[in-house]
């Protein structure tokens, strides 16, 4: 079965393509490398890349492909914000139109990363699901995500199985690391300075999810039986999978023996706080998807890579792990054009 995977050069495509090459799948990667210099270590690359933006895709780059995993965008809501009108563009025009051209192509499954972060700030203590919970994004980046599953919805057939997956906010070591997520932070703060600050009270929850458990769930939007998948969302995420910021620094602390945490409360509770529910995927997808990872595995192979590569405070603060960091600077250095398209 040949997989094409957008965005392949990014902290979960990185990690992805390997998982599938492992898996024995025909790999083809499709990404126009905004991300190639932010490398820790060397990811496998043994698989067939297209550098190239997903604005201008075309049916003739998805010939012969059985299915896609569609990664490639502005990754988050800083970057979302950075420029909201590209964000439409590129999250979701730009998947409106790989959709189409893999529907045109004859492409068979089409899985899609999607985001909780449309569920907005939550206004209740219960779990959020994926049918029955209100959607309200705030941000440019959640509305381009939500947008796109209504309209990819409207696409899906027998002949063309789409499906959604939500991830939890990701964790764990990948050859291009963000360290623009909370518990990657908190790891690498600690490991790097010897010292964990939150600057709330820790009582916001958040859910988090290892990057190969994500990976597993994609994987799972290819192997399930289509009267699983097809047209449905997932939350991803594990058991019990919701954890308080205490609960992620106080994890972050125990992998690296020695360090401090200290909780300042000048940014007081944090209205950011949202609890999901991960029912769906644990229950339909039982057979595919079986989640390994849990905190402290996931913090303390971390920090084994970090001591191995010798991480920095440097890189982990700097444009090696922080996706918004490294857009400023191409666009700073005019690599980049206002449109975020290469000019060399």
């Amino acid at each position: 079965m040949r997989i094409l995977v957008t965005g392949d050069k990014g902290y979960i495509g990185s990690v992805l393509t390997g998982m599938l090459l492992e898996k024995k799948y025909d790999v083809i990667g499709l990404d126009t490398n905004y991300y190639e210099d932010c490398t820790l270590y060397t990811p496998n690359n043994s698989y067939h890349q297209i550098i190239k933006d997903i604005r201008t895709i075309t049916k003739d780059d998805l010939k012969g492909v059985d299915g896609v995993i569609h990664l490639a965008g502005l990754s988050n809501d800083p970057l979302g914000e950075l420029a909201p009108n590209l964000t439409e563009e590129i999250n979701y025009e730009g998947t409106m139109a790989l959709a189409k051209a893999s529907q045109e192509a004859g492409v068979s499954r089409f899985v899609y990363s999607s985001s909780q972060s449309m569920y907005g700030i939550s206004q209740t203590a219960d779990e959020l699901d994926e049918d029955n919970s209100e959607k309200n994004p705030l941000t440019a980046y959640a509305t381009t995500k939500w947008r796109a599953e209504c309209d990819l919805k409207l696409m899906a057939s027998d002949d063309f199985i789409v499906s959604f997956f939500r991830p939890s906010t990701v964790f764990g070591i990948s050859p291009r690391l963000r360290c623009d997520i909370v518990f990657n932070n908190l790891v690498a703060c600690a490991f790097t300075t010897g010292t964990i600050e939150i600057k709330s009270d820790g009582s916001p929850w958040r859910p988090v999810v290892h990057v190969r458990d994500v990976s597993n769930a994609f994987i799972a939007g290819l192997e399930a039986p289509a009267s699983l998948v097809s047209g449905q969302a997932f939350n991803v995420g594990i058991p019990n999978g919701n954890f308080t910021v205490r609960d992620l620094a106080e994890a972050a602390q125990k992998v690296v023996p020695g360090s401090t945490l200290t909780f300042t409360g000048e940014h007081g509770s944090d209205s950011r706080t949202y609890q999901v529910c991960f029912k769906k995927i644990l229950t339909v997808l039982k057979d595919y998807f079986q989640p390994e990872w849990d905190l402290i595995r996931g913090g303390q192979e971390l920090v084994d890579k970090f001591k191995e590569i010798n991480l920095t405070e440097d890189q982990f603060r700097g444009k090696t792990c922080t996706r918004l960091a490294q857009l400023n600077h191409l666009l700073e250095t005019k690599q980049l054009n206002n449109k975020l398209h290469w000019t060399i």
